[in-house]
């Protein structure tokens, strides 16, 4: 469980919704996009969504749901669960972490153009240790980390295409990491909103 800070956000710092939409991590297995994703959603003061917890929530754990329905089906619970968690943000900065191989539908990544995606970028050295930890993961069993590098090499250039931003977060606490990405998003928000033009004024000439 992360350890929340307690300082409160400041008006300054939260990102203007409108402009952003809904803020979308991707990236690769045991990357942190949920820690970070609940952090950053800490900072913000908005709401938090895991897609595959919301999977996990409805339909049981994903290592049964391979077990007894395989991978497609799981598929496309997680589609659904994205599309949902998608719409239903609409307009506001929720924060919504994605699992690893959810940009992959086609579906996901037209939704995806209505929302801010930051891509939280990493390497094998960065999740081996989180990975040991934690060798339930369907898609990993047998030779994880070289299952994790196939999957990795296949999906990564799926991640750069659909990101908005990028997070390096091979250095850095969840606490720093969030911070550093709550910059990223006001200064992502504050260029979009300097590209919005102003609406022409309605005064007529006297």
């Amino acid at each position: 469980m992360p350890d929340w800070n307690t300082d409160a956000p400041s008006a300054a710092a939260q990102p203007a919704a409108e402009h952003l939409g809904p803020i979308v991590l991707i990236g690769p297995m045991a990357v942190g996009k949920s820690a970070i994703g609940q952090q950053l959603a800490h900072h913000l003061g908005s709401a938090f969504v895991d897609t595959d917890a919301v999977v996990v929530a409805q339909h049981g754990s994903i290592a049964e749901i391979f077990a007894s329905r395989g991978e497609h089906a799981f598929r496309e619970l997680e589609a659904r669960a994205v599309a949902r968690a998608i719409e239903e943000a609409r307009g506001s900065g929720t924060v919504i972490s994605l699992g690893g191989g959810a940009v992959l539908d086609s579906g996901t990544q037209q939704l995806l153009g209505r929302c801010t995606v930051v891509y939280l970028e990493c390497d094998a050295e960065t999740v081996a240790e989180r990975i040991a930890r934690n060798s339930g993961r369907p898609l990993l069993a047998g030779d994880a980390m070289g299952r994790w590098r196939t999957l990795f090499a296949t999906r990564q250039p799926v991640y750069e295409r659909l990101a908005d931003l990028v997070l390096d977060v091979r250095t850095g606490s969840v606490h720093e990491l969030a911070h550093r990405l709550e910059d990223a998003l006001g200064e992502h928000a504050a260029g979009k909103a300097a590209a919005v033009p102003a609406p022409a004024s309605t005064k007529e000439v006297e």
